[in-house]
């Protein structure tokens, strides 16, 4: 962040303190920025900042801060970006992109871009994305919308089922960490009965055996199949 110059004889106690927490709010994604402000507001304002809040985007298995950085750069600075970037189907391309904005949603970072190779508007997981590299050009701002759209809209369609879940106890802790409480039933015998809709995928298939032994498919019939049958094949393998 740049030098910047503040009349503190404007503000009151609280605006100083609300200015102190909101700059120390950012320090979970600009904490090499942050910390410089927070030390000359500090002096500025004669009192120290309250550490109030901690905040950590990252995946306990994500530690490379460099993508998310450089995604930054390329933002602020309009440069083209260039990476090579896996699908859901796990092909991947290469491609060439002029990044707009950053986003967190459902534990995960994305970058919503339009990408030159496609000619629209994109938006890419960051986790998905390798060999990434900031080009020299520069670019022009795009009229794209003001919000970045839902990340599942970037997938293919696919469509809605009913999901009916028996879950057993032992996962208590993922329940609440997973499900709303409206979809939420528990059972006499200590166990979870969930009601919920999402569109069928391989993600779907994969959340619901991360449950192991601990979750039944009641509802569609379709889906208990297709788990009954990828558990077989999981089980086989260790044999």
């Amino acid at each position: 962040m740049s030098d910047f110059v503040l009349n503190t004889s404007l503000l009151d106690e609280r605006e100083q303190r609300d200015i102190l927490s909101a700059v120390q709010g950012l320090s979970g994604i600009m904490a090499a920025e942050t910390s410089q402000v927070l030390r000359k507001l500090s002096a500025m304002f004669n009192k120290n900042a309250v550490n109030w809040l901690e905040t950590d985007f990252s995946d306990w298995n994500y530690s490379d801060r460099g993508t998310f950085d450089n995604f930054k750069a390329a933002i602020l600075e309009r440069r083209i970006a260039e990476f090579d970037y896996y699908g859901a189907s796990g092909e991947k391309t290469r491609r060439r992109v002029e990044p707009v904005r950053l986003l967190f949603k459902s534990r995960a970072w994305y970058v919503m871009a339009f990408c030159l190779t496609r000619q629209d508007e994109r938006l890419f997981k960051l986790l998905r994305v390798r060999n990434l590299a900031l080009a020299d050009a520069h670019f022009a701002e795009r009229d794209l919308p003001p919000a970045a759209p839902d990340p599942e809209l970037a997938r293919p369609e696919r469509p809605d089922i009913f999901l009916k879940l028996k879950i057993a106890p032992e996962m208590t802790y993922r329940i609440h960490d997973e499900f709303g409480g409206d979809a939420i039933e528990k059972q006499g015998d200590g166990s979870f009965i969930v009601s919920m809709t999402y569109s069928e995928s391989e993600w779907v298939y994969g959340f619901i055996l991360s449950f192991g032994e601990h979750i039944e498919v009641l509802e569609p019939e379709h889906l208990r199949k297709i788990i009954g049958e990828k558990a077989q094949r999981i089980a086989g393998k260790y044999r």
